[in-house]
């Protein structure tokens, strides 16, 4: 088998690398999109060729959509995909969460990756959100939901195949911004910095079930460090500029995190012997808090509502106590959307408050009234853990406050006053917080331009980036009954980095990665990520022992393991096992080199001694070694013994190398259970259903909208007079009461009705407008159609009298041409008298200049032919038997037509016309394209080189027939012509001296003096 880098590629290997290119050219024209997947709200930037960089706006052109999906119950209880709930998205979604609380799914963003039983992520999700009816998934212990719009029979909804229903909404949206034909296909997600493999793979996965890929996940913090380089240019370092550090505090909905990045530019190596300068955006620490964000502040203020609730004096009548109301999932879905309200309002003002009209029971209202103060007081807690995550941001990256350049703010929650004193009174000053960037877009856009920086369809400014995996990684095994472990990265590790590790292990064997990770109580527990089997190592080493002489303690089995660029994971990318072998000597090659003498050394080769010179430069040569060696005497003739050329030779070093095999592995997921390919096919299955049940429910929309603006469109028609004419007082009665039976049907049974019964009363209706409409159409179109066919006869008759005289004249030109040609034969003398004239066949062919000639004989001119019309006879016929045929049916049409009323159908429709005219001029054209052909003027003559011959057109050129100089002498004036039998006098004389070029100037004369005449003919 050949080396590695010499092996030849076979046709499969060609095959695919074609069809990977052109794979990879149809994915470059396509869209890509960067996501910024929030707790609360999920925002998108589209990245098109001619849309760079652009925020795909909502239906109802927002800049944001809510991450909450909800499923309307449908009135339709037929079996089928319309049975379907329909699904409802965003703003629309929140507003159902008072009407079907058990059907609204918000904020699905914390439970993604978490276990159902363990979790307290889950306990605060469900005292939220009572009324949803959440479980633990089978099999992989994750949450799951089940939906009262389903029956028991139905499997529960993962929260993966919730937020991929969210991220395909989110799609379809960028595609309608995109236009007609993109296709979407590639994004980048944000995501916070603490997420664990688990949290990391269910984004992922939902990201695949909504039908695209994850170029790579990026943290929130670097995405906003990201979009803030874009616009920026930092001091090089390879010039000794300094690199500047700030600190991303990014509070959204569900949590708040810190990030510390440092900035600075670079000179690379370019194309060439050029160098370029590239900015860097590295994460040099991160710290968050997963309990603190705007989804604990609204806590706060529903937690608020409901003790003043229950303490008010209608609740205390009814005996409803604190828990009865947080288990009521209709009061509670009213409080927490309108929390949400009340927090922003007190970012701006000092007070606010809200009414509520039935609250827990139909005659209960409510009125709450809360400031600024108060807020502030009942979240004091949370004041304090504001500093938590930057402090552990900084300790991670062992710096201190005074490094910091900025603070740089994003998310929602981060506006809220107390969170930006607090910020202030860490810092020192307002100076370092940093307002100018958009706290709302600013992840995204980072996604959006990695996104394009990734995909190869985009150029942009080269901005290197380098993310940390925020947990540390190691890797265990078990060898001689003992569990062995090593820490491999760190929780400030670049993603991308790569290490090798070495095990002692000669026979195939498992080993785990893990990662670290922090449990309920604090402690770091070890998660494993991936179980990695050896698949042919035993095998491996066997042949490096057998085939190369391998000793087992010399043998070395290593692997490369990196952190993903796609999910900062680590993976195994490569295995090999290793030794170092010596090259053996004598064989085949190696004998045959020594055989010829190729095989030794330049200082092992010596020259024959010969007599006298040769003899003198080969004592010259070895005196040096000698003289560094204890050696006997020279010989006489200066030369060596053979004993001490023995002592001289050193012992040839063995040539070693490293001989290597790759190991074949296999990596499956660990941790929490992967679906089966039957639970994944499932929920796509059932996806593809919510797709299908949409669309139709989308067209009976379209059919039910379209069915009453008829009902409409039918009043103005009836009122209309063109369309009273075409009809009869039966038809429009029949009319008015059909559309007014279904108009009312509409607003009743119609309302809940199919699409199919939708679409019947709608062509019942359009049967009985439609072919009045078509009269009413038809009377406006016709008088038009008649006068373009009228006028297209009128063109075909003047054609016909043009082809007419062209054969005309062809016929008289021809007759004359025939009588001049039987003149000329009787008045021309016999062939005995005219032994000293001879007729030159070859006149017409061009004279050869270099062949002297004495005397050139004179031949009789011949009458011209006169050439025959383009037109064939079938031409006439053709024209006259169309146009007679045309006529006739138009005759017979109209005189049909004058017998009718208004409101019969027309015996001639307007496209029964346009079609005739079509046929008439399709057959004038061809006669005229005949006409263009023959009147084309003809190729101009060749050129003449410097000798005065013709050029040769070269190969391929036309033959262009040489022209008549009788015919050209016809048409030109009288003293042009005098003039030229002159000049052909003078050069026909005897005295000439080179008559050939007196005459060939003769000739051009003509041709120049007839051009203008010859190229109008």
């Amino acid at each position: 088998m050949p080396p590695p880098g010499r092996r030849r590629l076979s046709s499969l290997t060609l095959v695919l690398s074609i069809l990977f290119l052109f794979a990879s050219t149809a994915s470059a024209v396509s869209a890509v999109l960067g996501i910024d997947l929030g707790t609360e709200y999920i925002k998108t930037a589209l990245v098109k060729p001619g849309i760079p960089l652009e925020i795909v706006l909502t239906k109802d052109s927002k800049r944001k959509e809510a991450a909450t999906v909800a499923f309307k119950p449908s009135k339709s209880s037929a079996p089928g995909s319309d049975a379907f709930p329909e699904r409802v998205y965003g703003g629309d979604a929140l507003t159902l969460s008072a009407r079907f609380p058990s059907d609204v799914y918000p904020n699905l963003k914390p439970l993604l990756g978490q276990h159902f039983q363990t979790n307290d992520l889950v306990s605060v999700y469900k005292d939220r959100f009572p009324e949803l009816n959440i479980l633990g998934v089978k099999e992989r212990g994750t949450v799951g939901f089940r939906s009262s719009s389903f029956g028991q029979e139905q499997e529960p909804f993962l929260v993966e195949e919730l937020l991929a229903m969210e991220l395909k909404n989110i799609r379809a949206n960028a595609v309608a911004m995109a236009g007609k034909g993109s296709t979407i296909k590639d994004v980048v997600v944000t995501i916070p910095p603490f997420y664990t493999a688990e949290e990391k793979r269910a984004v992922i996965m939902a990201v695949d079930l909504a039908g695209m890929r994850v170029l790579s996940l990026i943290s929130d913090g670097l995405a906003v460090g990201l979009n803030y380089a874009t616009s920026r240019t930092f001091s090089t370092i390879s010039e000794g500029g300094k690199p500047e550090v700030h600190l991303v505090y990014d509070m959204g909905a569900g949590s708040t995190s810190a990030t510390i990045l440092r900035f600075q530019g670079r000179t690379v190596k370019d194309i060439g012997k050029f160098n370029k300068t590239i900015q860097e955006v590295q994460v040099l620490g991160t710290g968050w808090d997963k309990s603190l964000g705007g989804d604990v502040l609204n806590q706060v203020i529903v937690n608020d509502m409901v003790d003043k609730f229950t303490n008010s004096d209608r609740i205390k009548k009814l005996g409803t106590e604190t828990r009865d109301i947080k288990k009521h999932g209709r009061t509670m879905a009213k409080l927490w959307k309108e929390s949400e309200r009340l927090r922003q309002v007190l970012s701006a003002n000092t007070e606010t408050q809200a009414s509520f009209e039935g609250l827990y029971h139909d005659d209960v209202n409510f009125k709450y009234k809360i400031t600024r103060a108060d807020f502030e007081k009942l979240s004091a807690k949370y004041a304090a853990k504001v500093k938590a995550p930057m402090t552990l941001a900084l300790e991670s990256a062992k710096l201190s406050l005074p490094d910091l350049e900025s603070v740089i703010l994003h998310g929602g929650a981060v506006r809220t006053p107390f969170v930006q004193k607090e910020l202030e009174a860490i810092v020192g000053t307002a100076d370092k917080i940093r307002t100018n960037v958009n706290s709302d877009e600013a992840a995204v856009f980072g996604a959006a331009f990695k996104a394009a920086g990734i995909s190869p369809s985009f150029r942009v400014k080269e901005i290197r980036t380098g993310d940390t995996p925020a947990h540390a990684s190691g890797a265990w095994w078990t060898t001689d009954g003992k569990e062995k472990q090593q820490r491999l990265f760190t929780p400030t590790s670049v993603i991308g980095a790569e290490k090798q590790v070495a095990f002692k292990f000669t026979e195939d064997f498992p080993f785990t990665l893990y990662q670290l990770v922090p449990g309920r109580l604090g402690e770091m527990l070890e998660s494993p990520i991936a179980e990695i089997q050896t698949t042919n190592l035993t095998a491996s080493v066997k042949k490096l022992e057998e085939s190369f002489g391998c000793v087992a303690a010399d043998i070395s089995t290593k692997f490369s393991i990196r952190l993903s660029p796609t999910d900062g994971l680590p993976e195994v990318i490569r295995g090999s096992v290793s030794c170092e072998v010596t090259e053996k000597k004598g064989g085949v090659v190696d004998g045959m080199k020594d055989l010829f003498g190729f095989g030794a050394k330049k200082g092992d080769q010596k020259p024959l001694a010969d007599e006298g010179e040769g003899a003198e430069l080969s004592t010259a040569s070895t005196k040096p070694e000698t003289a560094t060696t204890s050696s006997p005497k020279e010989s006489p003739t200066g030369d060596l013994t053979a004993s001490e050329t023995k002592q001289d030779e050193k012992p040839k070093e063995a040539k070693k190398r490293t001989e290597t095999i790759y190991i074949d592995f296999t990596s499956e997921p660990a941790g929490l259970p992967q679906l089966s390919d039957e639970d994944l096919r499932r929920i796509k299955d059932r996806l593809s259903a919510f797709d299908k049940s949409d669309n139709s429910r989308v067209k009976r929309e379209e059919t039910l909208n379209t069915l009453e603006a008829f009902t409409y469109k039918a009043r103005d028609l009836l009122e209309d007079e063109s369309f009273i004419s075409a009809s009869t007082d039966t038809q429009r009665a029949e009319i008015e009461n059909k559309f007014k039976a279904a108009s009312e049907w509409l607003y009743g049974d119609g309302a809940d009705a199919t699409r199919e019964t939708l679409k019947e009363r709608l062509d019942e209706l359009r049967g009985l407008v439609n072919p009045v409409q078509k009269r009413k159409d038809e009377s406006v179109k016709r008088p038009e159609a008649i006068k373009s066919l009228q006028e297209a006869l009128s063109q075909v008759k003047v054609m016909v009298d043009v082809v007419k005289q062209a054969q005309e004249s062809y016929s008289i030109a021809q007759a004359m041409a025939s009588s001049t040609s039987s003149s000329s034969e009787t008045s021309s003398p016999s062939p005995s008298t005219t032994s000293t004239t001879t007729v030159d066949d070859f006149a017409d062919l061009d004279d050869d200049t270099s062949s002297p000639t004495t005397s050139e004989p004179t031949t009789t001119p011949t009458p011209s032919v006169p050439q025959p019309p383009p037109y064939a006879p079938e031409d006439l016929t053709s024209l006259i038997s169309t146009r007679d045929e045309v006529q006739s049916w138009l005759d017979g049409k109209l005189a049909e037509q004058e017998k009718l009323s208004p409101s019969d159908d027309p015996v001639i429709l307007s496209s029964e016309l346009q079609a005739k005219s079509t046929e008439l001029n399709q057959v004038v054209m061809k006669i005229i394209q005949k006409q263009m052909k023959a009147t084309r003027s003809p190729p101009p003559p060749p050129k003449k080189d410097r000798k005065g011959g013709k050029k040769d057109g070269g190969k391929g050129a036309k033959k262009v027939k040489s022209m008549d100089i009788e015919d050209l002498l016809k048409d030109m004036p009288k003293e042009d012509r005098e003039e030229i039998e002159r000049a052909v006098k003078g050069a026909g004389e005897t005295g000439s001296e080179e008559p050939e070029k007196e005459m060939e100037k003769v000739k051009e004369g003509v041709k120049k003096k007839a051009g203008l005449k010859h190229e109008e003919l």
